[in-house]
């Protein structure tokens, strides 16, 4: 009798889940392609129960919203997309080191926002004074700068006092869109508008110039140097280790001497210093203004492009390619087909929902206990 209840309370478990080693590069993508192909099934058939659109129809309508697909030679649509999915890439890039760290950034959209108030501070006083060979290297040092600043104060707290990095970093966000609210108000153009109007919108001072008479490539090429430049940065230099080592255990780091310390307050002024760098490609090469939500939220949204890509900068293009795809597709399908955004939003979370469960089965396996001649199933 004591045996069997033994035998009983030793009984595996029908399913237990198991971390997996390593997986295949091509099985990952053929799972993540199956989950795409997955979720645009289920969104079609929810699209059906809903409405009398056609799924094809709403497919085509959000290729539309990043492509003109009526008139292929009009490509202004297509350099938008690219030039929105280099912003999120090179936010995305940003956050990565601190993510890959475990160190919980979330404050990419106030450090973004600094880079934006620094890069406007000079187009505002130095933009039609300053000779572009010194003005922009300048600008660019000091919006870099500037977002590192804003990541090194939570680094520092939090690696002398432990404080909770997640919450400070929000914290600073709030801080950072009061303050540009309030330069708003200091460099508010024309008078009692409440808001920056176009800066140096005649002479273009501080306006990246263009190459070969396209406004879009400063920016794209710009984030392909930086994601290479992070993609060697975090594989092959001594740093990339530090960080690795430090994620993985912190009494692991010290124990083989690595300054947990350093390591932290360096790889938070990395990240928001590439987190300056796209808030002055913003400023300077796309917005050529400033306001409060000049980032539009992508500091949270570089968030999910990293973890999507599992730290990977070269797959974070595909990754961040993919939710600009969604977003502006959701608004071709709301303006094409006179719908509020909630079905947009649906077929977008649907597709999202896939995206990130085919995860769990790329890290994780999935095990069925096995039935055992003369044992208990």
């Amino acid at each position: 009798m004591s045996e069997k209840v033994v035998k009983k309370h030793h009984r595996e478990p029908l399913i237990h889940i198991t971390k997996r080693e390593s997986m295949a590069w091509w099985k990952a993508w053929s799972i993540r392609g199956v989950a795409i192909l997955l979720a645009l099934a289920v969104a079609g058939v929810i699209i059906m129960l809903v409405s009398d659109l056609n799924p094809v129809d709403v497919y085509v309508a959000m290729a539309g919203g990043n492509f003109n697909l009526e008139d292929p030679s009009q490509t202004r649509m297509m350099w938008v997309t690219f030039q929105k999915v280099a912003i999120l890439l090179c936010i995305s890039l940003a956050v990565t080191p601190a993510f890959k760290m475990k160190f919980w950034n979330c404050g990419a959209e106030g450090q973004t926002l600094m880079g934006c108030v620094a890069a406007a501070t000079f187009m505002i006083y130095c933009g039609d004074s300053m000779q572009p060979a010194l003005l922009f290297p300048l600008m660019l040092l000091v919006s870099m700068l500037a977002g590192a600043l804003w990541g090194v104060i939570p680094a520092v707290f939090k690696a002398y006092y432990n404080t909770n990095e997640t919450l400070f970093t929000l914290m600073m966000n709030y801080i950072a869109i009061s303050l540009v609210a309030f330069l708003e108000i200091v460099w508010e153009s024309p008078k009692n508008s409440a808001k920056v109007g176009v800066i140096n919108l005649f002479t273009k001072g501080g306006w990246l110039p263009e190459i070969n008479g396209n406004r879009y490539l400063p920016v794209i090429v710009t984030v392909l140097l930086v994601c290479i430049l992070i993609f060697i940065y975090l594989k092959y230099s001594k740093q990339g280790y530090e960080i690795s080592v430090v994620g993985e255990s912190q009494n692991t780091a010290r124990y083989v001497g690595i300054n947990v310390k350093k390591v932290i307050i360096r790889t938070m002024a990395v990240s928001g210093a590439i987190c300056g760098l796209a808030g002055m490609l913003l400023t300077s090469g796309i917005n050529h203004t400033i306001y409060p939500d000049a980032v539009e939220g992508q500091g949270f949204t570089a968030i999910l492009v990293s973890w999507l890509a599992s730290f990977n900068p070269i797959a974070m293009i595909f990754a961040a390619f993919l939710i600009i795809f969604l977003q502006r597709g959701a608004g071709a399908i709301a303006t094409n087909f006179g719908l509020d955004d909630s079905l947009a939003d649906i077929v977008t979370g649907i597709i999202l929902f896939f995206i990130i469960g085919c995860e769990f089965f790329i890290r994780y396996k999935i095990n069925f206990r096995h039935s055992k001649k003369g044992g208990v199933d």
